[in-house]
């Protein structure tokens, strides 16, 4: 039934919750789509209030409207910081419709209801991502007056609209047409919802620039969702990708998706992994490049090559059979040379990630596979230096693994003295090393002047059964080969292993209470251990 040209006391018994809205208040920071809702409410009959720039916004485009001063008998002062901070403002958004009490002391004092405040606030987050802001510049951008409004009205959101985000002006347009001039109590609920999320959001901004103490007392992060999700990591879970705000260039969040379907929730995971080990194994080799490719977080191929070609072929020979449909990260560009690698016949990946693609080479892919999602990740690297895992209930923190593999510093405990390359090589596949799911064991090397992995076991329960997954994995390739370990070796029989397959160079943290027998082993061998003094798990 239309509730249109229905009078108030016959759509109460209706029992619609409706509020006719006769007094708006605007005060935006953000001016998209101002004049469009003001003309709406103005053409609805609406009185007009606002303060400051809005005010002179919506003036300037022939609209009436109230200065808030005219409401308040006082003249915006301090530099606007107190302009909205008064009764008649807040008396008319908490004022209680339902109760005498305060709709006669509203009456008593002059206080006229507030319908709808629409608010966004001062751009705090947008001014601290700027370099060089200044901290005095950063306090002058938090909203006091803005967040006060916004609470009110969601407080009293019973009988109060309150606007916090342009995204939000269609729906509210089509809910006041749709019912002449009234708001639903399912809007209000809806926006008041989102207003305290907002004003939340908003204080952990201030919070966070003010003491940038990862690891604060209390912990407070504000993300904002991107999109929702087909499902998570099967199809009876719901699952939403967020970002942080003002999220940094360079991360997933912020890629340009070039082609291809909708990104899922194990893409993303997939991707991530695969990007990150990229990014890390071309810092190991600065003048070459890097490609990566990765199943369920693992990396199953990794190289680094003298061009793009050559390392995602050499990084798709890792394990051609887990490589298909496998996430593929690229450190440079992807050419025409790439690209004809990437879509050879019998290959199929289901994410192709790198800083941008040349014209020719996304035609490839885009020939080549209808569904294959490409990203363009841009050339920035974001400095992101901590890392949150939620738990049931609680959250984890802690710092990223960053290190930079530093073969210099190692130490050189038993066997021949390494070469130079072998130092280079090892350096780059301990970063291959880190990136697997503990207990993690690899075997790599040089493959025709390259670096790539021969192969690896990882996520086992003991790290005899990881050596074992990768001698069975590298096959002949573990002949004179490097393996890496992400611990140490509790006992010679993991080193053992690997030394029968015909490993060459052992890589360890160290630290056992028998590394003396590891290293007696390695002697006996004639094979090189070296000992980091870093361990990498990874979970």
């Amino acid at each position: 039934m239309s509730t249109t040209n229905m009078t108030d006391p016959a759509r109460e018994a209706l029992g619609a919750n409706l509020v006719r809205v006769r007094r708006a208040l605007l005060s935006v920071s953000d001016k998209a789509g101002l004049i469009e809702l003001a003309r709406t409410l103005h053409e609805m009959g609406v009185q007009l209030i606002s303060t400051g720039g809005t005010a002179k916004a919506i003036a300037d485009a022939g609209l009436p409207v109230t200065g808030i001063e005219t409401v308040t008998g006082f003249p915006e002062m301090l530099d606007g910081r107190v302009k909205t901070l008064h009764p008649k403002v807040h008396g008319g958004l908490l004022g209680r419709r339902d109760l005498t009490t305060h709709t006669d002391a509203m009456a008593e004092h002059g206080i006229e209801p507030i319908d709808l405040v629409c608010v966004n606030l001062y751009p705090f987050e947008a001014t601290v991502a700027k370099p060089g802001v200044t901290e005095a510049e950063a306090i002058e951008q938090i909203d006091i007056g803005g967040p006060s409004m916004i609470r009110s009205g969601a407080k009293n959101h019973a009988s109060v609209a309150v606007v916090t985000d342009p995204s939000q002006y269609e729906d509210l347009i089509a809910d006041l047409k749709a019912n002449d001039g009234c708001t639903t109590l399912a809007l209000r609920k809806r926006l008041a919802i989102d207003a305290f999320r907002r004003t939340a959001a908003y204080d952990a901004a201030i919070a966070t620039h003010l003491d940038p103490d990862p690891m604060p007392s209390r912990l407070t992060l504000a993300y904002e969702r991107v999109e929702s999700l087909r499902y998570g990591e099967n199809p009876h879970q719901q699952a939403a990708v967020y970002r942080t705000p003002n999220a940094p260039k360079g991360t997933l969040v912020t890629a340009k998706q070039l082609h291809g379907k909708a990104l899922s929730y194990n893409n993303l995971n997939d991707a991530n992994a695969t990007l990150e080990l990229c990014r890390a194994m071309a810092l190991t080799a600065p003048a070459r490049v890097a490609a990566v490719v990765v199943k369920h977080t693992n990396p199953c191929g990794a190289a680094v090559a003298d061009d793009a070609r050559s390392a995602v072929d050499l990084a798709i020979a890792g394990d051609p059979m887990a490589a298909f449909g496998g996430i593929l990260a690229v450190s440079r560009p992807i050419d025409a040379a790439a690209a004809d690698r990437i879509a050879a016949e019998g290959s199929f990946f289901e994410v192709v990630i790198a800083p941008s693609f040349e014209p020719e080479a996304a035609e490839t892919l885009m020939n080549r596979w209808k569904m294959v999602r490409l990203l363009a990740i841009g050339d920035e690297t974001p400095d992101i230096r901590i890392e949150h895992k939620f738990l049931p209930g609680g959250l984890l923190v802690q710092e990223r693994d960053l290190t930079v593999p530093d073969p210099a510093s190692w130490t050189h405990a038993a066997g021949p003295k390494p070469t130079v390359e072998t130092l280079a090589a090892a350096g780059t596949l301990e970063t291959v090393c880190r990136a697997l799911s503990s207990n993690a064991v690899l075997i790599g090397g040089i493959d025709a002047g390259s670096v790539r992995l021969f192969g690896a076991g990882a996520g086992q329960m003991d790290r005899v059964a990881s050596c074992l997954g990768a001698v069975r994995k590298a096959g002949d390739l573990a002949k004179g080969a490097i393996a890496v370990s992400d611990a140490f070796f509790p006992f010679p029989d993991g080193p053992q292993v690997i030394i029968d397959a015909g490993v060459k160079t052992i890589v360890h943290p160290g630290g056992s209470k028998r590394d003396d027998e590891t290293f007696a082993l390695c002697e006996q061998h004639g094979v090189t251990c070296l000992t980091t003094g870093i361990r990498h798990f990874r979970h």
